[in-house]
């Protein structure tokens, strides 16, 4: 027995696409583009930047990392953030019934809005939170040049 095709306006296709692709990004791990990650990280901890007229704040979400598996290197135009956090030793006489935490190495590097001075850089880890806080390089906005006899 042969089958029957039916086909949908191309408005019903492409809002059947879309709700396919909602849900399929739904369920899919979040995707790190390779600008902010390297791909041997077993995951990438969660940032903000927070930029004020004088000073660009970055906080990073890190819990459970040890203050001693950290290393932030910041420059003139990014921060780079890497360390490692150690699993959790689970006790032996019991099976997981949930596992989201990720272990293992991680690296963020973030771009910042601004240029900012790397001699006037303060940080500060605590509760899991560390803050980096740092002076923005005072641009100006324009220069005269002069115009010399030719």
């Amino acid at each position: 027995m042969g089958h029957i095709k039916i086909n949908f306006s191309k408005e019903v296709d492409d809002f059947g696409s879309q709700i396919g692709k909602t849900i399929q990004d739904i369920f899919r791990p979040r995707p790190v583009n390779p600008m902010f990650a390297s791909k041997d990280c077993n995951w990438v901890p969660q940032m903000d930047i927070f930029e004020t007229a004088n000073q660009i704040t970055v906080w990073a979400e890190l819990a459970g990392v040890e203050k001693d598996d950290l290393v932030v290197e910041v420059n003139s135009k990014a921060v780079q953030l890497s360390g490692y956090r150690k699993q959790i030793k689970p006790m032996s006489a019991g099976t997981y019934r949930l596992a989201e935490i990720r272990y293992g190495r991680f690296e963020r590097v973030l771009y910042l809005p601004s240029p900012v001075n790397i001699d006037a850089v303060d940080s500060f880890f605590a509760n899991g939170l560390l803050t980096i806080r740092m002076e923005k390089i005072a641009l100006k906005k324009s220069h005269k040049i002069p115009i010399s006899d030719g």
